[in-house]
């Protein structure tokens, strides 16, 4: 059965889905987007998603898509219709598609464009390299000075997604001034003495909505949270290392620059947190 895709209104098998050459999204990545996690065919931290959407989209003083409060049914819909148990969901808005190609902004009469589309993935919360952990390299942060604002810029990443790959890694974590912002597609934390450090919030990283909720729950767990800056250096000489995202929710990292961190496995920390994500955000599920 095709999957079924929804663009602009439209429910459709997505071989016949289409945008037009002129999107901005495709000519100038004048997009934002968001990825919501589905477990047990439940949307997992839907509303954190949703405001960071708005958000963006006023910080690039997007004109919202008429159904923006319409997204929740949306999503249950692409859900249901896909038969979508775990997995994830893309959402993605434009600024639309003028009749040309200009660097200027389009005006009123220029809708934006809305896409969504489901991922399949099962065995998501099962993911075995929880177990195991993940190896990231470090590399220089590239991307433009607004990474609060969750774009659609994404060559900077995926080529550190290769990179990582290229070193026989499974990721790369981003440092700029000798700090690390964060990991190409997910937030990144070091453990030390039992305290929980990862980086600030500020236009330097994602502001993750997996990492709120994460470091929420730890503090309700009585861990000590620090968020400040730290330095591959420092992750050298962690306890424990991990990262958080949406589609991997809590994954330890076991090796940075091919030296381990700690004793080399994952460490009770990351365990726990992870164990903690998945049960409450399985509860509040919609």
């Amino acid at each position: 059965m095709s999957r079924i895709v929804y663009v602009n209104g439209e429910y459709l098998p997505e071989e016949e889905a289409r945008v037009s050459v002129f999107d901005r999204g495709f000519l100038f990545a004048d997009g934002v987007y968001e990825v919501t996690s589905v477990l047990g065919g439940k949307l997992i931290d839907f509303d954190g998603h949703m405001k960071r959407l708005r958000r963006s989209l006023g910080e690039l003083d997007m004109p919202a898509p008429e159904a923006l409060d319409d997204l929740l049914e949306i999503h249950r819909e692409l859900v249901a219709r896909n038969g979508i148990e775990e997995g994830l969901i893309y959402l993605q808005v434009t600024r639309g598609a003028p009749a040309d190609r200009d660097f200027a902004f389009p005006g009123a009469d220029v809708k934006p464009t809305l896409v969504l589309f489901t991922q399949s993935k099962r065995g998501l919360a099962d993911n075995p390299q929880a177990a195991t952990g993940i190896k990231v390299i470090s590399i220089e942060d590239i991307r433009w000075g607004r990474r609060d604002i969750k774009t659609v810029q994404l060559l900077p990443s995926s080529l550190g997604k290769m990179m990582a790959k290229k070193a026989g890694a499974d990721d790369a974590w981003m440092v700029e001034d000798g700090q690390v912002t964060e990991g190409t597609s997910n937030n990144a934390y070091i453990v030390k003495g039992g305290k929980i450090i990862t980086r600030q919030l500020g236009n330097e990283i994602l502001h993750g909505i997996t990492r709120a909720a994460v470091l929420r729950f730890a503090r309700e767990a009585q861990m000590v949270v620090e968020e400040r800056a730290f330095t591959i250096a420092e992750a050298h000489e962690a306890d424990e290392a991990f990262i958080t995202s949406a589609s991997t929710f809590v994954l330890p990292v076991v090796s940075i620059d091919g030296q381990a961190v700690g004793t080399g496995k994952p460490g009770p920390v990351a365990a726990r947190l992870r164990e903690i994500y998945l049960d409450e955000s399985r509860k509040a599920g919609v």
